[in-house]
């Protein structure tokens, strides 16, 4: 519930939405990235070295809060640090296109490649993150919430077995599959471990079983049980996110023991709280491409008053924002939450 007479820190504000507690105002968060080409160039932190130097990335990812005015602050902008971990091949990129992992050389074929390598968490592109943490919670204090990212083991079965390999072993070997996601489970656990014993205050869980690729039905086979046991290992809240349509899966993920689901602008808000019923927060899901991207302000508070009146817990940008979105309808965000909040519960 909102009681507007509550004096809440942002990151209180945040942990109170995650944990169905009353807050103040809904917080405006981040769970995926909020960074742009325009903020990189204000403070001097451009990608790719901004995903890669722990003090650029901390400079880069404040602005969430002191430009944005957003409630938490993200500093894990991509999907890929513990890729570059385990050895795949990167594409860096510059700074106005993200960095990715080249898909078509994959590491590893079978569940006996699986091996973490020694030092996998001193690896430059993954202290890149926790070092960014400590720096960002020695600023902030207690003030923001800060939260870490660590892929789950569906995304990362996507970057090294590739895309369609992994997706046909789903079918040519279930049983095989399920042991292959159980094993990479112990690298989400190892790197999500590492960034709450740097200071993270919320674990965001990206795992990519989109409904653009598979069926509500897999999710329930394959990962339900695994997000389950994330849920009792990591002892921060988590945010599972997963992009695409995903209203046939929420009423499993809503079983999963995670504080909250980011989820995507192609599932209604009103439709999306009714299939998460009370198992579950909901964070979202602000349109990328269309409305923050190419849109004004008008349409941005119309889609924050709309996903508010469904109910939606955290507001959000549904994932990582266009790197040349205009800073003032990423702005305009907390502004409309505060102006819904103020006409709703000000007499």
């Amino acid at each position: 519930m909102i009681d507007i007479s509550l004096k809440l820190t942002k990151k209180e504000r945040v942990l109170n939405a995650l944990a169905g507690l009353d807050v103040d105002r809904p917080p405006v968060s981040n769970p995926t990235n909020v960074a742009t080409v325009e903020l990189m160039d204000y403070v001097d932190a451009p990608f790719p070295d901004a995903c890669r130097n722990p003090e650029l990335n901390a400079k880069l990812a404040i602005t969430g809060y002191t430009e944005l005015g957003f409630d938490s602050i993200a500093p894990y902008f991509s999907i890929i640090q513990e890729s570059s971990a385990l050895g795949c091949e990167m594409q860096w990129e510059q700074k106005d296109n993200w960095p990715t992992v080249r898909m078509g050389n994959p590491i590893w074929k079978s569940l006996s490649d699986i091996k973490i390598p020694s030092g996998f968490l001193e690896h430059p592109d993954n202290v890149a993150i926790t070092r960014s943490i400590s720096i960002l919670k020695n600023e902030v204090k207690d003030g923001v919430a800060v939260l870490g990212k660590t892929m789950g083991p569906w995304t990362l079965a996507y970057h090294v077995f590739g895309v369609e390999p992994f997706l046909l072993m789903t079918i040519d070997d279930p049983v095989g599959t399920r042991k292959i996601l159980d094993e990479l489970k112990k690298i989400t656990i190892l790197f999500g471990q590492a960034q709450i014993d740097s200071g993270a205050d919320v674990l965001v869980v990206p795992d990519h079983a989109t409904g653009d690729l598979v069926s509500g039905k897999y999710y329930e086979d394959f990962l339900l049980e695994i997000h389950q046991e994330l849920a009792e290992d990591l002892k921060v809240p988590l945010i599972l996110h997963i992009c695409g349509k995903t209203i046939d899966r929420m009423p499993f993920i809503a079983q999963t023991g995670m504080a909250a689901f980011h989820f995507d602008s192609k599932n209604l808000p009103q439709e999306a709280m009714e299939a998460v019923g009370d198992g579950i927060r909901l964070v979202g899901n602000i349109n990328n491409p269309e409305t923050l991207y190419s849109k004004g302000i008008d349409e941005v508070q119309d889609e924050v008053f709309r996903a508010l009146d469904a109910g939606v817990q955290l507001i959000a940008p549904e994932c990582a924002i266009p790197l040349k979105t205009k800073i003032e309808n990423l702005i305009a965000i907390p502004d409309a939450v505060d102006k819904w909040t103020t006409d709703k519960f000000s007499s």
